[in-house]
């Protein structure tokens, strides 16, 4: 029996990814996913079924879940991200869904952030940088709580 030329990528996507989001506190998503894309150092990441093998340096912003047609999107601290075998796991002090923030909330926590990085544009590389993960966290929030609406 002669196979689909498509075969291959119709297997690829009948597998599903093993995703675990992991902070300190809680176990925040351990579901099978089609796919997620995640806010590394080195710009974004989308991972499917198949993906490499890959560590990285996960930076705050936006981790968007794609199951079955829908997305749910996460705000994320930095932390760390690793893949493998169909395994995606992300550790990470902070991971938020859009219905756990406070929209308002995070617009004063961005105000009041954006203020103190203004007052220490002088300071030590590593204490803006520090301010501007927070500031980065903020916007995330933001954009995830609008996106519930």
């Amino acid at each position: 029996m002669a196979s689909s030329p498509f075969s291959i990528l119709e297997h690829r996507f009948s597998i599903m990814l093993k995703l675990e989001i992991v902070t300190p506190e809680r176990k925040v998503i351990d579901a099978d996913v089609d796919s997620v894309t995640v806010p590394t150092a080195s710009g974004e990441a989308g991972i499917m079924p198949a993906h490499a093998p890959l560590i990285s340096a996960l930076k705050p912003g936006i981790v968007t879940v794609i199951n079955k047609g829908n997305a749910e999107k996460l705000a994320v601290s930095t932390g760390f991200v690793e893949v493998s075998n169909n395994r995606v796991s992300v550790l990470t002090d902070v991971a938020e869904t859009a219905d756990e923030i406070d929209a308002d909330k995070a617009k004063a926590d961005r105000a009041e952030i954006e203020k103190e990085l203004a007052s220490v544009a002088s300071a030590a590389a590593e204490e803006t940088e520090a301010i501007r993960d927070r500031l980065d966290l903020a916007n995330a929030r933001i954009a995830v709580a609008a996106s519930k609406y």
